[in-house]
């Protein structure tokens, strides 16, 4: 019978082949955070402009912009809204920015038994 070997541990994002801009070990409020500053920067405007659309507190969109808060459903909605920013589309920029994407090569990793 052959040796069984170990299936190596490999760290998305310490392959050599992960995607620059890939970080799929950061937590999902600091990803959902960045995307809706960078949208907020890229429609030029102000923390407080958006946070009183959302009706929420500067302070705590701040605090959710970068990361320090878990933002409940109803309110990361709220502030999609106020950025008229569907909510599928931060979904999406975050889960882009989370997944490992692979240069080249099909993505489909073929194990022999």
């Amino acid at each position: 019978m052959a040796d069984v070997l170990p299936f190596p541990k490999v760290r998305p994002d310490r392959h050599p082949d992960v995607e620059p801009g890939v970080e799929p070990d950061r937590p999902l409020r600091e990803v959902i955070g960045d995307v809706l500053r960078e949208e907020r920067l890229d429609q030029e405007r102000t923390l407080a402009d958006v946070a009183d659309d959302a009706h929420v507190s500067l302070p705590y969109l701040s605090e959710v912009e970068r990361g320090r808060k878990e933002v409940s459903s109803d309110l990361l909605a709220a502030i999609c809204d106020a950025l008229d920013l569907p909510l599928v589309e931060v979904l999406e920029r975050s889960a882009d920015r989370l997944r490992p994407q692979m240069r080249g090569g099909s993505g489909v990793l073929m194990l022999a038994a």
